[in-house]
This record gives structure tokens, sequence and C-alpha cells, in this order.
């Protein structure tokens, strides 16, 4: 199959079990997918969950929402710039640069939508319970669906969001396949035989209930099987969303830092000036004399040097790319990857570490720990699971458990896999203080007035 043939299935408009979406000229399918994301209530809550710093005081920093807003913004951008040159090598037809945006932004504006409360220290404390919990071992779970709690992954559960748990009677928001594709940069489920290589590999995208959904959008747009009917490389375009969430979640994150001062603005600037490059106009910078000012005009054309970089090494590597023989990061094989790395490495010594992430972060694991286990065992006891006995405060518990979160008839569902997943589904889904909120009512610490 030529290049022509596969870009243009890879850029796929169809929408899984509802054909191909019609769309117009004024408001592209992939600009609705755009529209249907924002209308979501699960985008929604993520104005308050956690980037790096929870729950804050100050309303300067990047909640979940504002950071998935900028990486869409970068994402946009990106992909017409990526989109413009594959335009023009392969004489793609009825297709437009814009085109490209919309599907690397759409997925980007998706990125962190199945993001648990309390960032990632969240997916660690759902992962932690499981495993230690001993709940899994009272059900004869295979090994993909217990390896679906133990490595728990935000990623595969914004998947189910997307196209699941957000208008289930859809069922979910039935997005294009190019979209869908573009949005899940881990194409494998959780267990596997023997591990992958390669930067696609180290996570996972979909939960085995949602495998099936996974495997109709890799049809769709041709994806190239590492494992028949099991694990994808990734859609090209998914490693343009990898680079924008990288760029806005490196750079402004140390932007954040600075103004709560976790970093000084001296060296937030340097390390911005470095990224920046000659791309700095020297008389501009010398008219700034406010530090945040100065730092929002280094963000600025560092992200816009970042983006030239990551561009460049992908239309280099594009053949390798679309043959699946590339899977490593783009910016990783950039010029400006060095500097880069001196970023990572401040933002791993002192904003990812700094007091107040750290104390809220480590009460998120007694927080959703606690949740989880009230929930489960209500859940647990109503489908009269031996060793669990069925009691009132469980009846009460399940009367404050959503209906969509339990099986038909408002019961918990009688496979264990899928009543255990819908209360993790309910608890990853709530904002930092929402779940706080319900911990302390729960618990009893703050009675309801």
């Amino acid at each position: 199959m030529g290049k022509r043939k596969i870009w243009e299935k890879l850029l796929s408009s169809e929408r899984p079990g509802a054909g191909k979406a019609p769309g117009t000229a004024e408001r592209t399918a992939f600009q609705q997918d755009y529209d249907r994301i924002v209308f979501t209530s699960a985008f929604r809550r993520m104005k308050d969950k956690t980037q790096v710093f929870p729950l804050s005081k100050s309303d300067y920093v990047r909640t979940r929402l504002t950071h998935s807003l900028e990486a869409s913004c970068v994402g946009r951008s990106l992909g017409a710039v990526v989109g413009r040159e594959i335009i023009a090598r392969h004489g793609l037809q009825h297709v437009e640069s814009g085109d490209f945006g919309a599907i690397v932004a759409a997925a980007c504006l998706a990125h962190d939508i199945g993001n648990p409360p309390f960032g990632h220290a969240g997916e660690d404390a759902i992962r932690e319970w499981f495993l230690n919990s001993g709940l899994l071992d009272r059900h004869p779970f295979t090994a993909a669906q217990r390896a679906d709690f133990e490595r728990y992954e935000g990623n595969a559960q914004g998947f189910r969001i997307v196209t699941r748990l957000q208008s289930p009677a859809n069922p979910g928001l039935q997005l294009t396949s190019a979209v869908l594709a573009t949005f899940t940069k881990y194409p494998r489920p959780s267990h596997l035989d023997v591990e992958l290589a390669g930067k696609s590999g180290k996570k996972f995208g979909f939960f085995q209930q949602d495998a099936e959904a996974f495997a109709r959008v890799a049809q769709s747009t041709g994806l190239i099987e590492r494992i028949p009917g099991i694990a994808w490389r990734r859609h090209p375009l998914a490693f343009l969303v990898e680079v924008a969430d990288d760029t806005c979640y490196l750079i402004v994150d140390l932007e954040d830092a600075a103004k709560l001062g976790f970093v000084s603005y001296r060296d937030a600037e340097c390390l911005l000036a470095e990224l920046a490059g000659n791309t700095i106009n020297g008389s501009r910078l010398e008219r700034l004399h406010d530090p945040k000012e100065r730092l929002e005009y280094l963000r600025a054309k560092a992200i816009g040097r970042l983006l030239e970089s990551a561009a460049g090494v992908f239309l280099e590597n594009e053949e390798a790319i679309l043959k699946g023989e590339f899977d490593e990061e783009l910016l990783d094989q950039s010029p400006v990857a060095i500097p880069l790395q001196a970023v990572l490495k401040l933002a791993k010594e002192t904003i990812y570490t700094a007091r107040p992430a750290l104390e809220i972060e480590t009460a998120g694991f007694e927080v959703l720990g606690a949740l989880l286990g009230l929930f489960s065992n209500a859940v647990e006891a109503k489908a009269k699971v031996p060793g669990t006995r069925f009691t009132t405060r469980d009846r009460m518990l399940l009367k404050l458990l959503p209906a969509q979160f339990l099986g038909h008839g408002g019961e918990p569902d009688a496979d264990p896999y899928i009543r255990l997943l819908q209360v993790a589904d309910f608890v990853a889904g709530m904002t930092d203080s929402y779940a706080v909120d319900m911990y302390r009512k729960l618990k009893g610490f703050d009675l309801p007035t």
C-alpha cells in the first residue's frame, strides 16, 4: 500500500458503530470530536484534578483542565505543520493541514481525561490498593483481568470514558477512529506473555472489557499489528500528542513552580533560554523587567522551538514511523534533547518533590484506598461473595453509588470483573475535592449539616 493510501486510512473519519461521520467544510468530523469532548462532564471535572500542585490555593497554577487546553493548542499547531508537509509529499486529496491539527488537538484535549484524583499518585494509590486488598484473590480472574487492576492506568481509563462511560446509551462519545487511535499512546492491553520494547509498550491503553472497541479502531485506521488482534503499533499522530503533552507539562510546570517559589525565576529563565536558543529576540527580552513577563516570553519561544524540532524529527522519520520501526520520543531525537533533560532533572529534584505536593499526594493514598475499600466491600457483599456479610452500612453505601456504576436493575453486576471495574470507574472519576469531601463524611470526620 502506498503512503497516500496509508495516510488516507490513518485519517479515517469513521465513527465505530455509527458509520462515516458526515461533517461539513465549516465543521469537520474532527472538529466535532473536539466539541464533543469539551461538553462532557468528565472534561469539566478536570478543573479540580491535580496537575502538579494538588488542591492549590493559587488560581495561577494549572489544573488538568488548563493543561489539557494548552496541550490541545500546541497539538493543533504541531499537527498542522506536519500535515502541510505530508499532504505536499504524497498528494493527499480532500485533506487539509487543519485536519491533522484538529485530530491532534482533540486527542490532546482528552489525553488526561481518565486521570484519577491526586495526579499520578492517584494511579499508584489505586494499583496499590488492589494489590494489597486481597480482593482479587476471591475470584478466578484471568491474568489479563487481574493485571487491569494491579497495573491500573489512567490512559486506559480515558479510552473507557470516551468510548463507554460518557453518554453510555450511545455508547460513549462516538469519536472518529482517527482521533481515538491518535489518543491511544499505548495500543496494548495490560497483560502480555512477552513485554513489548519501545515507548508505546511501556504502559497500556485499554482494559479487557474495552479490547474489542480498540480492535475496531485499529482496523478502521489500519494500525500495524504487533501481536495479531491484541497489540498494535502507534498511530503516527500519537507521537505528536506525546510531544504536545511533554512540552506543556515540562515547560509550564517550570513556570508554575517559579510562580509558587519552588524554583527561582533566575533558574527558570536560564533553563527556558537554553530551550529557546536563537529564537529569542534579545532587545525585546531586555525591555521586559517583570520576572513573570520575562518567563512568559521565554516560555512561548521555548515551546515554539520544541515544536519546530519535533516536527523536523517526525518528517525525517516518517517512513520508519509508518512502517512501525520508530518507537521513541520525538524530542529525545531532537536538538533540544539535552536542555530538555536539564528541565526534567530540575523538575524531578525540586518540583515533583515539593513538600505541599508530596503531603497531599500521600494523603491521596489514604483517601482513595478508603473509598475503594468501602464501595468494593459493599458491592461484593451485595453480590453474596463468600466471606462477606451485607450490612446496613453497605446498603447505605450502595445508595450513594450512582446507577451508571451498577448493573441492570440497580444491582451490582454479576460479573466480578465488571463489578469491581465499575467501582474503580466511580472513584477514578472523582475530583480531588469531591474525593476528600466524601472520604471525610464517610469516615465521620466532617458530618453534613
